[in-house]
């Protein structure tokens, strides 16, 4: 390991460690616009130049790996003078836009120029113009401040797998626009936002809205998918003005998706504030209390076979603890978290986990993805899984429809019975899994979701046993959810009860008339027309498919409106947090479900929070060590039978339009009709 001296400090290092690195790791602060410790060195803004002994001229200490003796001087004359150099070049071409710039408060470029500024400039010719580019509806371009970092050439190329933003032209004709000036296809082009140093790349949907020191700020978690990114919801009042990435890198990093970042206009649209009850064919307002008659005066006298619950994708593990609570206390057992069908095994805690972790990625050398499309699933997964790929030595095959997924697979064919093959070893990629040292299989919702996907994960299973894709230390065998709540609710035994009807049976008997009453928290993925004529108490935060098809409707928070608890695909108990009140009279979940339960006299045993966690805590590990991971033992779940030839569907048509907020946001249908290849009526020649 080299040493070498920094400002007369020795430090020693591993080998390969950027001067730059090595300076920060004593604490230094460096300036820097173009490097970023997530994307490939530029080396080309130079505001990062030190002195270094014996060196003819300063070095960029970003791109210069660290040598044995080497001695540093960050705080010379010679490097005062060569940064305020490097910030009057940048300032040079840049607007005074601060004042109208949605970077204002948060500019990279701002700060460094009062820290290592010269506070004027000898520049007195005309300053260079660009015209703004038009790269979809989610990032605003104003090229005249670009500084030419590359950040976002890089991070759509290697982070978001998309070529689709470059260079074109020299020196100060250099401009950085989208081929061809189209919209960018990309499920995290937001994060360009987040890494432009300057105000040449913004929030489109957010501009002008707000000034950061205006906004009060909430650490929470992101339900748009089952990865569970940590996020930062700013709100202004009791509108929720923006969503941004946290670090985390056992689960996002410091990237999020589109939908998680863009989605929460959403939240202020289509929104249930009122209880309604259904009169004369009619839904009608209603107070609390005649909602709660309604309710008690339909299913008080009803035995509890004749009741069931279907839960949605993103609800709060509390809500979905207090209304198993209710249906057991009413003598139900027919209660659902899984409202796509999906046929997991609620007794075998492997079979519905990502068992190798999302960092655990990194560690795999050989993926077979089977029924599932990543890249719409969980768009940052995907990015995780693309970042293993560039580091080599990866191969991956997918089963499935045809998919784009930012990397190099081998595309096996969309034939179920090519599991079976590659377990017995008939087919070549069965010699790639085996030769792996730590093999991974990512099963889908395309895969589950169907008649026949207990025999698909019993077949996954044996695919698993046969391939060593488990081994000491190691479980390769993972399943990739898309809903927030699906791992929560499994914990917690949201799921059939000894005798008790499952989705396809609480449609079936509703047809026939066995069950008479049906509870939808927050589940809008369902065909509400197989509900038959039971009577229908519908509890969520907007008025989807639930809530037209509701006879009683009982307006909840949304996961930005409420502290809750989501697990996420690895079975990582997240806490989320409440960035501001809901709308009107809607209430948190599961205070709402607290007081029915004393309507209809089961009342349930805890009037906190805090009791109610306790209870959670009791009910599954996972909840009493939050951000923690327990691993699940290896046990026989699936069952073996023989597989449909229908071929695997993709379980997510629009990835812009998957849950009730993402619908009811006017940016989302917006990106759901630019990928559908309609042009957004925004994009007018080269201006956005």
């Amino acid at each position: 390991m080299p040493k070498l001296t920094i400002d007369g400090r020795e430090i020693e290092v591993e080998a390969g460690t950027t001067v730059l690195q090595a300076c920060e790791a004593l604490g230094i602060e460096i300036p820097r616009f173009c490097y970023h410790e997530r994307l490939s060195i530029a080396g080309n803004c130079r505001m990062c130049l030190v002195e270094q002994e014996k060196a003819p001229k300063p070095i960029a200490s970003c791109a210069m790996p660290v040598m044995d003796n080497m001695v540093i001087h960050t705080d010379t004359p010679a490097v005062k003078k060569a940064r305020e150099g490097v910030m009057e070049f940048l300032l040079i071409n840049h607007p005074l836009d601060c004042p109208i710039c949605d970077q204002g408060g948060e500019c990279d470029l701002q700060d460094q120029a009062m820290g290592y500024g010269r506070g004027q400039s000898r520049f007195h010719e005309n300053k260079r113009a660009v015209k703004d580019k038009y790269i979809g509806p989610l990032v605003k371009t104003i090229m005249t401040r670009c500084i030419h970092c590359t950040r976002c050439i890089r991070f759509s190329t290697e982070v978001a797998g998309i070529e689709e933003m470059g260079a074109v032209g020299r020196g100060e004709d250099m401009q950085i626009t989208t081929y061809l000036e189209k919209a960018m296809i990309s499920e995290m082009q937001g994060n360009v936002i987040d890494l432009c140093p300057v105000g040449a790349l913004t929030s489109r949907p957010y501009a002008f809205s707000a000034r950061p020191w205006e906004l009060r700020k909430t650490e929470t978690v992101d339900v748009m998918d089952a990865l569970g990114s940590s996020i930062r919801v700013d709100a202004r009042g009791t509108e929720v003005m923006r969503v941004l990435p946290r670090t985390n890198d056992d689960v996002n990093e410091e990237w999020i998706s589109d939908k998680t970042r863009f989605a929460c206009d959403g939240l202020r649209r289509q929104r249930l504030d009122t209880p309604y009850v259904r009169r004369d064919g009619k839904l009608k307002p209603a107070t609390w209390n005649e909602a709660f008659a309604a309710v008690a005066a339909r299913i008080g006298d009803l035995p509890g076979e004749k009741i069931a619950a279907i839960a949605g994708d993103l609800c709060d593990a509390e809500s979905m603890l207090a209304l198993k609570d209710l249906l057991t206390a009413l003598g139900s057992g027919n209660l659902d978290c899984r409202q796509d069908g999906a046929k997991l095994d609620p007794g075998a805690r492997a079979s519905w986990l990502f068992n190798s972790t999302i960092a655990g990625i990194e560690e795999a050398d050989a993926l077979l993805l089977i029924g599932t499309n990543p890249r719409k699933e969980a768009a940052v997964l995907n990015a995780r899984i693309r970042k293993r790929y560039l580091a080599g030595g990866f191969k991956v095959a997918s089963i499935g429809p045809k998919v784009d997924l930012t990397y190099a697979h081998e595309d096996l064919g969309n034939d179920p019975a090519l599991i079976g093959r590659i377990a017995d070893g008939t087919h070549a990629f069965a010699e790639v899994l085996k030769g792996a040292k730590k093999p991974m299989i990512v099963l889908g919702m395309g895969a589950l979701a169907r008649p026949d996907g207990a025999a698909i994960l019993a077949a996954a299973k044996a695919l698993a046993d046969a391939c060593n894709v488990v081994q000491d230390g190691w479980n390769g065998f993972n399943v990739l959810h898309t809903a927030a709540a699906r791992v929560g609710g499994l914990e917690l035994g949201f799921v059939p009860a000894a005798g008790g009807r499952d989705l396809a049976g609480i449609f079936d008997a509703a047809q026939k008339g066995e069950v008479e009453a049906v509870f939808l928290l927050g589940a809008d993925e369902i065909d509400t027309a197989r509900l038959g004529k039971a009577f229908v108490i519908y509890q969520g935060s907007h008025g989807d498919a639930g809530a037209h098809r509701a006879d009683v409707i009982l307006p909840g928070a949304a996961y930005t409106e409420k502290d809750g608890t989501y697990v996420n695909l690895e079975g990582r108990a997240q806490r989320g947090r409440r960035a501001v009140l809901p709308p009107g009279e809607a209430r948190e979940d599961w205070t709402i479900l607290r007081a029915l339960s004393e309507v209809l006299g089961k009342t349930l045993p805890y009037d906190s929070l805090g009791q109610l966690r306790a209870k959670l805590a009791e009910t599954a590990p996972c909840f009493a060590a939050v951000d923690k991971l327990a691993p699940a033992a290896w046990t026989d779940f699936g069952a073996a039978a023989a597989l449909a030839t229908t071929p695997f569907a993709t379980p997510i048509a629009d990835f812009y339009l998957t849950n009730p907020i993402a619908r009811a946001s006017s940016t989302m249908a917006e990106c759901s009709a630019v990928a559908a290849g309609v042009k957004s009526e925004k994009a007018t020649g080269t201006h956005g």
